[in-house]
């Protein structure tokens, strides 16, 4: 039975938004492409139909992964934004959590079109941040200083066994201080 055009985008678009939750999971090389194809119930063989690389589905997913972290941040308060941030539950929840915080380290170490793709996410990411309303703008180094204080503070807990109380420590400690600089 041959599969629609629309059956195969379909198909993409799952297999891209099951991998962005497993790499994000379990890092670049902690999963393989079988893996990841049965995972979004597909065989391996399947995999060179949709994608020419497994670098090339890094690329898609870190995309994918950015972006619903811009659609969600889109109109809300940068206090708002560090609370969810540094909070427990976005800490435990790795898979559904920001592509930057879970996979950073491993894109610092791929190709540089990977490199460009977390580039550009984070340009979106600074800019949506930073907000559209001229005069309650934030600087840009207030927000690349924010943004990075908080994805340290988030990958320093993930860093910790669960249990730790320095995993929630780190949280609130720096939750409180970005809080503190970003009131009038």
């Amino acid at each position: 039975m041959k599969v629609t055009k629309d059956q195969a985008q379909a198909n993409r678009a799952h297999i891209v938004e099951t991998s962005s939750k497993l790499f994000r999971e379990r890092g670049y090389d902690g999963v393989g492409v079988a893996d990841l194809m049965s995972a979004a119930g597909f065989t391996h063989g399947g995999f060179y139909k949709h994608f020419k690389s497994k670098a090339d589905l890094m690329g898609e997913t870190a995309t994918c992964g950015i972006n619903k972290t811009i659609e969600q941040m889109q109109g809300i308060e940068l206090a708002d934004f560090v609370n969810f941030y540094l909070s427990r539950k976005h800490r435990d929840e790795k898979g559904q959590g920001c592509t930057l915080a879970a996979l950073g380290g491993d894109a610092a170490r791929q190709t540089d079109g990977i490199k460009a793709t977390y580039e550009a996410g984070i340009e979106g990411l600074l800019e949506v941040l930073q907000g559209k309303d001229q005069e309650l703008r934030t600087s840009r180094a207030e927000i690349i200083n924010t943004f990075a204080h908080a994805l340290g503070a988030l990958v320093l807990s993930r860093a910790c066994p669960d249990d730790s109380p320095l995993a929630d420590e780190v949280l609130r400690v720096c939750r409180e201080q970005i809080l503190e600089k970003l009131a009038p």
